[in-house]
């Protein structure tokens, strides 16, 4: 390998390395996130099923309520998304996450991870 291509190979490996460095701090900076304060004033959607310990929601079918205080929020969101989907059927639930925006997820997940 010559001097010329050894410095070539050198500057491209630079380039390649701050390119992955600035990407990275995109990525970062462009993850949404989830507001806690928001999130407790949009709760009125979720309290009267999931705020009651051991509730069972009896349309269209006897089902028990999952617990969603301390919740992963990442996971909060992804069932929020898969009822609005169409991927989950609970049609309560598609009721809901239908008048959700994405912003609406993230405050909710942030809110509900929060608590124990």
């Amino acid at each position: 390998m010559t001097k010329q291509s050894l410095k070539r190979t050198i500057n491209l490996l630079a380039i390649m390395a701050c390119s992955i460095t600035v990407s990275q701090a995109f990525a970062q900076q462009a993850a949404p996130v989830g507001d806690i304060e928001a999130g407790k004033g949009k709760i009125f959607m979720c309290i009267g099923c999931h705020g009651i310990e051991g509730y069972r929601a009896s349309f269209p079918e006897v089902y028990r309520v999952p617990k969603i205080a301390g919740q992963n929020a990442e996971y909060i969101v992804a069932a929020l998304k898969e009822y609005q989907s169409g991927a989950r059927t609970f049609p309560s639930m598609i009721a809901v996450a239908h008048s959700l925006s994405e912003q609406d997820m993230l405050d909710l997940a942030a809110y509900y991870a929060q608590l124990k």
